[in-house]
C-alpha cells in the first residue's frame, strides 16, 4: 500500500461526513482517482466498468472489479477479501447484458436497494449505459448525482501526498529540460517527444516516474495560436516558437509544468509577451494563502492583462492531485473570476496562462501548494523564453 490504513481511513470518513451533509446513503464512485484515493486501487482497468461502493455507515469500501482484474484489487488495496467482488467474463461487451447488472444484484442482496444513492454521474468513465442499468435496476431507490464529492474531498492533500507531489516536480523538470535539449531545428517532433517520455518514464536516480493523464502537448509556429494539440512527425523551424506541456507523475500523482521555447533570433513581441504572462502569473500567485479564494487570485492575474490589453477568456488554473487518462485535473476549484471557492492550507493546483493571438501564441504555468501564508512552488524553472538558436 502506498499510505498508511490510517490515512485510507481517515479519508472514508471525510467522504462519509460529506454524505451525511448531502443526504446520501450509498456512493458509487466510478473515477479510478477517487476509487485509488479511498481504497489504494491502481491499475489500468478503467476502460472496463468497475467502481467503488462506499456506504455511510461501512468501515471499508466495496471494490467491484472485473474477475480478470481482482488479483490486482488483492495486491494494491488495503481492504479485506470480502469487500473485493469480482464480476464475471460473461458481461464482457455482450450487449446488452452490462457488468453493473451483476452490481445492482449485490446492492439487492444487501438491501440497500431503497438508499438515496448518488452516482458520479459527470465521471469520464461513467457511461450513459452503466447509469441507466442502475437507474433502471433500483426503481425503490432514490438516485442523485454525487456532486464530485469526493473530487472535493480530495483537494486538501495530506503531508504524504505533497512528498509525492514534490518528487513529481522533480520529473517534470527533468522533462522540461531533456524537451528544450532535443527541440531544434531540423529534429522531427515526434522524436523530441519520444525523448521527453523517455525522460519522464525515466524519473530521477530516486523515483521512478509513470505514465501521465494527458499527453505531453506539443503545439509548434501556428498550432501554438491552438490548445490542446500534440506531436506530428513534422520538423521544428527554425524562427518558429513551441510551447511544451507536460506533467511529471509520481505514483499517479501528478505535478505540470508548462514553458515556451524559439528557435533562431529573439522576436521582441514574443520576448514581451511572455514577460507579460509570467507578470500575471506572479500577481496572481502573490494573492495565494489559506483563506483567499480563486476569485482574488484571478482578479489579480486579470488586473496585469488588462493593464497590457490581453484578452483571455479561458479559465487560468484547476486543481490537481491524483490523475489518469484523459485528464490530470482533479474537477474542483477553478482560478477563474467569480470562483469563490476558499483555498485552505495543502490545496493544490496547476495556474496555467496561454495566451493566443491569431496565428501564434506563449504560455507559461506553475504547479502550486497554498499555505497558511502564501503559497509553494513545485516546480524550480525558469519561466523566460527560452532560445535556441
Amino acid at each position: 500500500m502506498l499510505f498508511t490504513k490510517t490515512e485510507y481511513k481517515e479519508r472514508l470518513i471525510k467522504v462519509q461526513t460529506e454524505m451525511q451533509k448531502k443526504g446520501i446513503d450509498l456512493l458509487i464512485s466510478s473515477d479510478p482517482a477517487n476509487m485509488n484515493y479511498l481504497s489504494g486501487y491502481d491499475a489500468h482497468s478503467f476502460y472496463m466498468p468497475q467502481c467503488l461502493l462506499i456506504h455511510i455507515n461501512e468501515e471499508e469500501p466495496i471494490c467491484f472489479v472485473r474477475e480478470q482484474d481482482a488479483g490486482g484489487a488483492f495486491i494494491k488495496t488495503y481492504l479485506n477479501e470480502k469487500n473485493i467482488i469480482k464480476y464475471p467474463e460473461k458481461y464482457i461487451h455482450t450487449p446488452p447484458a452490462h457488468p453493473y447488472e451483476f452490481l445492482v444484484k449485490i446492492i439487492k442482496d444487501k438491501k440497500w436497494d431503497n438508499l438515496s444513492i448518488a452516482l458520479e454521474k459527470d465521471c469520464h468513465y461513467f457511461t450513459a449505459t452503466c447509469c441507466e442499468t442502475i437507474v433502471n435496476g433500483l426503481p425503490n431507490a432514490k438516485i442523485k448525482d454525487a456532486e464530485f464529492l469526493v473530487n472535493w474531498v480530495r483537494c486538501i492533500k495530506s503531508d504524504t501526498e505533497i512528498e509525492l507531489m514534490r518528487t513529481a516536480a522533480k520529473i517534470a523538470e527533468n522533462g522540461m529540460k531533456t524537451a528544450i535539449n532535443h527541440i531544434k531545428p531540423g529534429v522531427r517532433q515526434c522524436d523530441a517527444v519520444a525523448e521527453i517520455q523517455r525522460s519522464l518514464i525515466r524519473g530521477t536516480l530516486q523515483f521512478g516516474g509513470d505514465y501521465a493523464g494527458i499527453v505531453p502537448m506539443l503545439p509548434t509556429g501556428k498550432g501554438t495560436s491552438a490548445s490542446h494539440l500534440t506531436w506530428t512527425e513534422e520538423k521544428f523551424i527554425k524562427s518558429e516558437a513551441t510551447i511544451i506541456e507536460l506533467a511529471g507523475v509520481y505514483k499517479k500523482y501528478h505535478c505540470p509544468m508548462a514553458r515556451t521555447i524559439l528557435l533562431g533570433e529573439p522576436d521582441q513581441k514574443k520576448i514581451d509577451t511572455i514577460k507579460a504572462t509570467n507578470e500575471a502569473l506572479d500577481e496572481g500567485i502573490s494573492e495565494v494563502k489559506s483563506g483567499k479564494t480563486c476569485d482574488e487570485i484571478a482578479q489579480k492575474f486579470w488586473k496585469v492583462l488588462d493593464k497590457y490589453e490581453i484578452k483571455k477568456s479561458s479559465r487560468t488554473g484547476y486543481s490537481i492531485g491524483i490523475g489518469y487518462p484523459p485528464d490530470w485535473g482533479e474537477h474542483t476549484l477553478n482560478i477563474q473570476k467569480g470562483d469563490k471557492t476558499i483555498l485552505q492550507p495543502n490545496v493544490t493546483f496547476h495556474m496555467i496562462a496561454v495566451m493566443q493571438f491569431g496565428n501564434w501564441g506563449v504560455e507559461s504555468s506553475e504547479a502550486i501548494r497554498v499555505t497558511e501564508k502564501g503559497s509553494e512552488l513545485f516546480c524550480k524553472f525558469s519561466r523566460e523564453l527560452h532560445i535556441q538558436k
